[in-house]
């Protein structure tokens, strides 16, 4: 089975890899949102997601960086 919008340490570590260049504080959630359904390995209905979804993808990707 693949990542799901719940399994949103391992969303933030594979964003991080496959964006190095991109400021995770300053992306639009709505690009965020494509990146995620785009990952490889990623298997979950893309109208699942949330802003609170969004958002803890963000701050666990934030704090991979530092």
């Amino acid at each position: 089975m693949g990542m799901r919008w719940t399994d949103v340490l391992d969303i933030a570590i594979e964003l991080d890899e496959k964006h190095p260049d991109v400021d995770p504080k300053l992306i639009r959630f709505t690009d965020l949102h494509q990146w995620v359904c785009e990952l490889e390995g990623f298997d979950d209905d893309p109208e699942h997601s949330n802003e609170k979804i969004l958002e803890a993808i963000q701050m666990s990707w934030i704090e991979e960086r530092e």
